[in-house]
């Protein structure tokens, strides 16, 4: 169930994390080629080129006394350097001249020219000596300047076609591409490694909890067990003298109110317990005086600690006010001062103590006795644990008390502690703010 419960996790971990990976890689590598692609349309921009011719009427110049200068204006020039060419067409594709730094021959010219003449969107690439050429296609406004500084425009039907070796920018997106698999596929590895640790820690409470919860169960039928048993005995034997008086039989029934008595004092402790762990219930904190709480606590079972001759040393802070639970702190006492008179050696000694140190109240009580077994102090807040299993019934503890307390002082907002040397002296302390 809880492997189950994991993996779930764990698939929609890496699928939310997945989808917001890819997604950012995705906008990365857009961007990164919308940008390439725009930087290359704009260089290969199909504004007109412009051809000014100037005409002269000057003897010797030529048949039809003309003279002309090409100046190309299309913002193509030889700075543009090897890596551009320039091939003008006239309106059937047929190559008329070459605008070129790239060692090419005349046959390489006149492919390109051809093959971009018949694809003439340029959306896709031409292979040329080995390497990828994206190009344009513009058309050729020639203008002719007279003498009289008139320009006339006139319209020869050629074209210019540029070409712009997109190799390296090409490899560059491949090598962009690439390399973004390869670091999403290494993170991709690095999250599931990393959300299999954080699912298992997720778990591991859960876990714990249906682990106590069982645990819970199982002790609680256990020690229902025992009383329940008592009470089936005697029911038995009155059932074996029903002709004999209540007054001859009262033994057994002393010996069912006892069980029914810790039947009663069991369920009191677990609904105790269940309502001081239930998250919705609402702490309504007031002004308490804690020193009362305490001295009234304390005075309620001195009896008890007279009856094993246990000498009492208390220092009681006097006027010690803070916000919390009245019955809450009475409880958390009474349940420290029994269980320290009931571990406390006969004629042996208890200490308590009630101190406000800056914004907290601490109350501490240690008690002589055989104290606690290291590997046993971490459970000593454990339901129905019990360090001492000689003791299990004797005197009518389930070890429920401590948890109670625990989760009293964690209601509070408190700290709840526990220090042990065995064979010699325990204590126990808790703290709560002001």
């Amino acid at each position: 169930m809880f492997n189950k419960l994991r993996n779930k996790l764990l698939v929609l971990n890496l699928s939310i994390t997945s989808g917001v990976l890819a997604a950012a890689f995705a906008f990365v590598y857009f961007i990164t080629y919308s940008g390439v692609q725009s930087e290359i349309r704009s260089r290969l921009g199909s504004q007109p080129e412009t051809q000014i011719r100037l005409e002269s009427g000057a003897p010797g110049v030529g048949e039809q006394g003309e003279r002309s200068v090409t100046r190309t204006t299309s913002g193509y020039a030889a700075g543009d350097g090897a890596n551009v060419f320039h091939i003008e067409v006239d309106a059937d594709g047929n190559m008329l001249n070459v605008d070129s730094l790239v060692d090419l021959p005349d046959e390489a010219y006149r492919l390109a020219a051809e093959s971009a003449w018949r694809n003439k969107d340029g959306r896709h690439a031409i292979a040329l000596n080995g390497r990828q050429w994206r190009y344009g296609i513009a058309p050729i406004q020639v203008q002719i300047v007279r003498e009289d500084g008139v320009p006339v425009v006139v319209d020869e039907n050629k074209y210019s076609i540029t070409f712009l070796d997109v190799t390296e920018t090409n490899r560059t997106l491949v090598q962009l591409l690439t390399s973004l698999l390869l670091v999403g596929f290494a993170t991709l590895i690095v999250i599931v490694i990393v959300s299999l640790y954080f699912a298992n820690r997720a778990i591991k409470p859960i876990r714990e909890a249906w682990d106590k919860q069982k645990q819970f169960v199982t002790d609680a039928s256990h020690e229902l067990k025992t009383p329940l048993s008592i009470i089936h005995a005697n029911c038995d034997a009155l059932e074996a003298n029903r002709d004999d008086t209540i007054r001859n039989q009262m033994k057994w029934l002393g010996y069912i109110r006892i069980g029914t008595d810790r039947m009663a004092k069991l369920v009191n402790d677990m609904l105790t317990l269940a309502k001081t762990e239930d998250a919705r219930s609402i702490v309504r904190k007031v002004p308490v005086h804690v020193s009362k709480e305490v001295e009234d606590a304390i005075r309620s079972m001195e009896a008890a600690a007279a009856l094993k001759r246990i000498r009492l040393t208390r220092s009681i802070e006097p006027n010690i006010v803070a916000n919390g639970e009245p019955d809450c702190i009475r409880q958390i006492v009474a349940i420290l001062f029994d269980n320290a008179i009931k571990y406390a050696d006969s004629e042996g000694w208890i200490e308590m103590s009630l101190v406000r140190k800056n914004r907290h109240v601490t109350f501490t009580i240690s008690n002589s006795g055989p104290g606690i077994a290291g590997q046993d102090v971490p459970k000593v807040f454990d339901r129905f644990f019990r360090a001492d299993r000689s003791r299990t019934h004797a005197d009518g503890s389930y070890g429920l008390g401590l948890s109670i307390a625990k989760s009293i002082v964690d209601r509070l907002g408190g700290e709840i502690r526990v220090s042990s040397i065995e064979n010699e002296f325990t204590t126990f302390s808790f703290t709560i703010e002001l």
